[in-house]
């Protein structure tokens, strides 16, 4: 689940392996860049850890934030639980 502290969503996503967390990341890009609104994020072989806010709104959480935490949990429940660890 996304917690939210010190004007931040973050989120943790596990994978079963670097291939799989990456595919993740570019699916999310996609969604990003429609959106015009870029996660801060890493990569940690089967982890990916993402983190949001909006830097014009002075680094707090605002609506987008939320509504990309929202395209991304819908792409990870989508991902099918072989892909999940």
């Amino acid at each position: 689940m996304w917690k939210e502290e010190n004007n931040t969503l973050t989120r943790t996503f596990e994978f079963k392996n670097f291939v799989d967390a990456f595919t993740f990341m570019t699916k999310i890009a996609f969604e990003a860049e429609k959106m015009n609104h870029h996660p801060n994020w890493s990569n940690v072989y089967n982890q990916v850890t993402i983190s949001l806010n909006t830097h014009d709104a002075g680094n707090t959480v605002t609506d987008i934030d939320y509504k990309l935490a929202d395209k991304i949990d819908k792409l990870f429940d989508g991902w099918g639980s072989k892909f999940k660890r």
